[in-house]
């Protein structure tokens, strides 16, 4: 069997649960890797303020990739390791196509240094906010300055991240147009939202932009590079499209049970789901040397 040297885990459908919450079984099974020597990485969509009671609540010292990757932090310290940013020109372009579609632009920063989470550009026009974006600005407690045009922005060299929280129907319109206008020049995500209880069963779906070829596996691959690990000596699990290229390069890739079908087509094995402990069964699995009792 492979030696696994680091455990890279994503958040929502994965380590967590519908309710929210990461299980007693779950912790017990990262603090059951970590004391094998086993380095466990939490890697998340999610900024580092939107996932600090998870990260509590599994004691995470080691550093964690946020904001789709594009940010490598310190959970202790909430110090900056490294960033990706985004030209000034790409957030412009993505954000005048959201504008046309009557959305404003969600502009993460890296908080560690400005002190605050989003910039929401909403034009001349102050296109409001979706409400599913306000609730999760509330709920997270979120600090958000607000600007009319991207050109007003104070703080252009910390933008990780431009995306939109709408439709399912405007989001795939507007992914092709940002397809056919940049290219290759961004690294694009289109999925459905974390919702709130009273709203599931809606569609709606957050954009994602971040510079080219930044993802997951690329804050893995910073962190593998100064630590000496090899990436066939990861294990990745995951469940939704942003978690695509931690699951294709890793050494072992495992789809939760409830992983979309491209995640399922890249991962290796397949272990039950957010709601049955699925991250515990893998990594007991990959402890005991019982991956063949996943399906594959």
């Amino acid at each position: 069997m492979t030696q696994i040297d680091l455990i890279a885990i994503d958040l929502d459908g994965t380590l967590v649960g519908a309710d929210g919450l990461v299980s007693q079984t779950n912790i017990d099974a990262v603090d059951r890797a970590r004391d094998a020597g086993i380095a466990v990485l939490i890697c998340t969509g999610r900024g580092m303020c939107e996932c600090k009671p998870t990260l509590e609540a599994i004691g995470q010292q080691d550093p964690v990739m946020v904001a789709g990757g594009s940010i490598i932090a310190d959970p202790v310290s909430g110090e900056t390791l490294h960033r990706f940013t985004m030209s000034q020109q790409v957030v412009a372009a993505a954000t005048e196509l959201f504008h046309e579609a009557n959305c404003p632009a969600l502009i993460m920063k890296d908080p560690a240094e400005i002190r605050y989470d989003y910039l929401v550009v909403h034009s001349d026009d102050e296109h409001p906010i979706h409400p599913i974006t306000k609730w999760w600005f509330e709920d997270h407690q979120l600090s958000v300055n607000y600007a009319k045009q991207v050109h007003h922005d104070e703080h252009p060299e910390h933008t990780v991240r431009v995306g939109v929280c709408i439709e399912q129907s405007v989001s795939n319109a507007i992914s092709k147009k940002i397809g056919e206008l940049l290219g290759d020049d961004v690294w694009l995500y289109d999925f459905p939202c974390v919702m709130p209880k009273d709203h599931r069963g809606e569609v709606v779906h957050i954009l994602e932009l971040f510079a080219a070829k930044i993802n997951k596996w690329a804050a893995i691959s910073w962190y593998l590079d100064r630590h000496n690990i090899d990436p066939s000596r990861v294990a990745a699990i995951g469940d939704q499209v942003n978690d695509v290229p931690m699951i294709e390069a890793a050494g072992i890739g495992i789809a939760m049970g409830n992983a979309i079908a491209e995640v399922q087509g890249h991962a290796q094995y397949t272990t039950a789901t957010n709601d049955n402990d699925g991250v515990a069964h893998a990594i007991n699995a990959i402890l005991d040397g019982g991956l063949a009792a996943l399906k594959s």
